[in-house]
C-alpha cells in the first residue's frame, strides 16, 4: 500500500509541476510587462547641458553675439518673452529660447552661474530693476531671463560689450550654421 501511496503522490507533484511552472513564469511576465509599461510611459528625462567652451575674445571685450540667452515669461503680459527676445536679438545676443516660465515673478530676474560673471553684466545692463540669481552648477554658462508682471523696461542704451581681464572666456557653445536637410 505505501508503495501505491508514493506513486500517486510522485503522480501529483508531476502533474502539478507543470502548471506550477507555467504560473511562475506567467507572474515574471506580467511583471515585465508592468516594468516596462512604468518605463516607456515616464516622461523623457531633459538633456544634459553641454559644458561651456572656451571661446577667444577680441581685445578683451565680451560681444553680445558670444551670449546666449533663454528668455521667459513669468507674469501675466502674453508676449512678453517674445518681444525681449526680438530686442535682445536687435542687440545681437543668441536667442536659444523664448517661452513661458512655470514660475510666477513680478519684477526680471536673471539666472546665472556667478553674478560676477562677465555675461551676468553684460545682460543686467539692458533690465530696469532687475535681480540678478545665481546658480553655480551651470555648467553651460546659458543666461535665463525671466521677465514678470512688474517688468520695469528695457535700457535700450546699454552698452552691446563689457571688458574683460582674459583674452578667453567659457560660454556656450556657439549654435552651429549646418543647414538643415
Amino acid at each position: 500500500m505505501s508503495e501505491s501511496r508514493s506513486l500517486t503522490v510522485n503522480a501529483v507533484l508531476r502533474a502539478l509541476r507543470t502548471p506550477f511552472t507555467l504560473v511562475v513564469l506567467l507572474g515574471i511576465l506580467g511583471y515585465a510587462a508592468w516594468w516596462g509599461y512604468q518605463k516607456v510611459t515616464a516622461p523623457v528625462p531633459p538633456p544634459e547641458p553641454t559644458p561651456c567652451v572656451t571661446q577667444p575674445i577680441e581685445k578683451n571685450r565680451l560681444q553680445s553675439t558670444q551670449v546666449s540667452l533663454r528668455i521667459y515669461n513669468g507674469g501675466s503680459k502674453r508676449g512678453l518673452a517674445g518681444d525681449v527676445a526680438q530686442a535682445m536679438r536687435e542687440r545681437g545676443f543668441i536667442v536659444r529660447t523664448v517661452g513661458n516660465t512655470e514660475v510666477e515673478v513680478t519684477e526680471t530676474v536673471i539666472v546665472v552661474q556667478d553674478k560676477k560673471s562677465p555675461e551676468a553684466k553684460l545682460v543686467r545692463a539692458f533690465f530696469k530693476d532687475a535681480v540678478v540669481k545665481e546658480e553655480p552648477g551651470r555648467i553651460d554658462r546659458t543666461v535665463d531671463v525671466l521677465v514678470g508682471s512688474a517688468y520695469a523696461g528695457f535700457n535700450s542704451k546699454a552698452k552691446t560689450s563689457v571688458k574683460v581681464k582674459d583674452s578667453s572666456i567659457c560660454l556656450p557653445a556657439p549654435p552651429s550654421e549646418t543647414p538643415l536637410d
